[in-house]
């Protein structure tokens, strides 16, 4: 994904936690970063994975030729 500029977002977490993270040496920024792209990626999977599910069910009586000739004419047309 790519992204432009950058802005802060906080979280709470436990005390015992952060103190973990630093006898780890751990740094959250990375790893907080990731988890989000990651969990946008997956919904934005799933969403277009149901428009899909509902695009093929208005299609779904329209023959395979037929589509494939659709598809071909647009092709050619670029």
């Amino acid at each position: 994904m790519l992204f432009m500029g950058y802005v802060t977002v906080s979280a709470k977490i436990p005390r015992r936690l952060k103190e973990l993270l630093e006898k780890y040496g751990i740094k959250p920024g990375p790893i907080i970063r990731k988890a989000l792209e990651e969990e946008v990626k997956k919904r934005m999977l799933s969403e277009i994975e149901e428009k899909a599910r509902k695009l093929s069910k208005k299609i779904s009586h329209i023959p395979d030729e037929e589509i494939a000739r659709i598809i071909r004419e647009y092709r050619e047309k670029r």
